[in-house]
């Protein structure tokens, strides 16, 4: 039997480090066998790029550049992670997915969706994940945590209006497609949060 595959998405200072390693937990302690990854990333070229992207002291990255940069690395991700993971019946849980190139790249960087569909069609064929948790919260809040945090990256160096688009881009794609795309309300306490998740991991697992 293959493996599930649940995706982690959510903007800045949501939470999501805290929340995977909470969700990795739940997952084994139904002993279900568990890939933890992250994109872009997961492999050693992939993770190469990551730090292309992420290091704001590069030269100016064309918004083309960015998109076709994103999904390099999700090729191979898929190739050499995922994929034979999946196929070996281990479930993946990914710390975002492309999703996350809908909201940054399409809704940040107001990239043609059209564009990013063929992309993600072209890579994945007909992978995509089984279950998406999003953690959500206002972009001010946000971005607070994220500076509590250290240095920012190239992506956090952004403006807010940039956040903004890319919440709402988020929030268009759990609109419209809620029975993959679960919504958790970050604002709240840790535990609220995780009682959330706990709901829906549950409720998928089932």
């Amino acid at each position: 039997m293959a493996g599930r595959f649940i995706t982690l998405e959510g903007g800045e200072g949501v939470g999501k480090t805290t929340n995977i390693a909470y969700i990795q937990a739940l997952l084994e302690e139904q002993n279900i066998p568990l890939l933890l990854t992250r994109e872009p990333g997961g492999t050693t070229l992939a993770e190469n790029i990551r730090q292309l992207l992420l290091d704001k002291e590069q030269e100016s990255i064309a918004e083309q550049t960015e998109l076709l940069m994103m999904f390099a690395a999700r090729a191979q991700h898929i190739k050499h992670v995922i994929k034979p993971a999946l196929e070996q019946g281990t479930w993946v849980l990914c710390d975002r997915f492309t999703d996350a190139t809908y909201a940054y790249q399409g809704g940040g960087r107001n990239m043609a969706l059209s564009s990013i569909q063929w992309l993600e069609n072209f890579v994945q064929g007909d992978l995509r994940p089984d279950l998406t948790l999003l953690l959500d919260a206002p972009v001010q809040l946000g971005m607070q945590r994220a500076k509590q945090r250290g240095k920012l990256d190239r992506f956090e160096s952004e403006k807010m209006a940039f956040f903004e688009q890319v919440r709402q881009s988020y929030l268009s794609i759990a609109a419209h497609q809620s029975e993959r795309v679960k919504i958790i309300d970050a604002t709240q306490n840790l535990s609220s949060v995780q009682a959330q998740i706990n709901q829906a991991l549950r409720a998928f697992t089932q």
